[in-house]
């Protein structure tokens, strides 16, 4: 037996809807996997798919060479995982509970100082996605760990590894989700929008998916934009075409708040006042960057 097979054992401590997801998918592919939860009976379904149910986390950790932890909070992990150090000892430690960089750091840390291999994981993806198209989970940390049990970690989504500093999978998890929730804010700021005009919002996801899916396209070149520091660069947008002074007043018009479009307008509007007005769209980052 070897460590790139499925006969690696795996403890899952945290049976939540993602951790009993993360659970079910090993379970699918042959590997002995032991579950803990705080509370009983969470782990009863898994149990009738072929897995073992620990009586307390201490019993997981020690039928594990690869711990799953996927618990509540930070506080939890160490509430958890603190009194059992010792028996965590040479064994590696996959945190995919949801943490701020600073918060995975110092886990690294902790875990270095116990002898423990630490690798963290931000999840890209909701339960049922787990081990299914669109999945991805992110990880940084021990790169030892990570090429190991690659074939493990790959039933999940797809594998992205960041890089040493353990912090950087719990960055990225959340530099993307803030993308995601400002999109979904202008979303649901549109479908406002054309709701007193009896419009439903369901009607008007079916024009906004298309749209939004197409400008997704310009990403890429933000990208170039920003990374070269050249804002002037010929086919961009420029800052004062940008005003967003007709969707304020449309909006305002339709009885609506105008806190989300205000947002950007601010950040449009600074980089104007700083005389920057005819260069390209891409430049309110210098805004973000750099708060008022």
């Amino acid at each position: 037996m070897t460590t790139t097979d499925s006969g690696v054992q795996v403890s899952v401590l945290g049976l939540g809807a993602m951790g009993s997801a993360l659970a079910g998918a090993l379970l699918k592919a042959g590997y002995p996997t032991t579950c803990w939860n705080r509370s009983p009976g969470k782990a009863d379904d898994l149990v009738a798919r072929g897995a073992e149910a620990a009586g307390t986390a201490g019993d997981a950790v020690r039928a594990g060479q690869v711990v799953i932890a996927c618990l509540l909070d930070h506080a939890s992990v160490h509430e958890v995982l603190d009194p059992l150090a010792g028996e965590l000892a040479g064994r590696t430690l996959v945190n995919v509970t949801t943490t701020s960089p600073e918060q995975s750091r110092e886990l690294a840390g902790w875990a270095a100082r116990a002898g423990i291999t630490y690798l963290d994981g931000g999840i890209m993806a909701v339960p049922h996605m787990i081990g299914g198209p669109g999945a991805s989970v992110l990880y940084s940390g021990s790169a030892d760990a990570f090429h190991q049990y690659r074939p493990l970690l790959d039933l999940w989504g797809t594998s992205t590894y960041l890089g040493e500093d353990a912090g950087l999978a719990s960055l990225y998890d959340l530099a993307l989700l803030a993308a995601m929730y400002v999109m979904f804010a202008g979303f649901l700021h549109g479908a406002a929008m054309v709701a007193p005009a009896g419009v439903t919002a369901s009607a008007f996801a079916a024009l906004a998916a298309p749209w939004l899916t197409a400008m997704t396209g310009g990403f890429e070149g933000f990208g170039a934009v920003v990374d070269g520091g050249d804002y002037t660069v010929e086919g961009q947008q420029s800052l004062q075409f940008s005003s967003l002074d007709d969707i304020l007043a449309a909006s305002s018009g339709q009885g609506v708040s105008t806190e989300v479009v205000d947002m950007v307008q601010r950040l449009i509007q600074r980089q104007i006042d700083a005389g920057h007005g005819d260069e390209g769209f891409a430049r309110i980052i210098e805004s973000i960057r750099h708060p008022a």
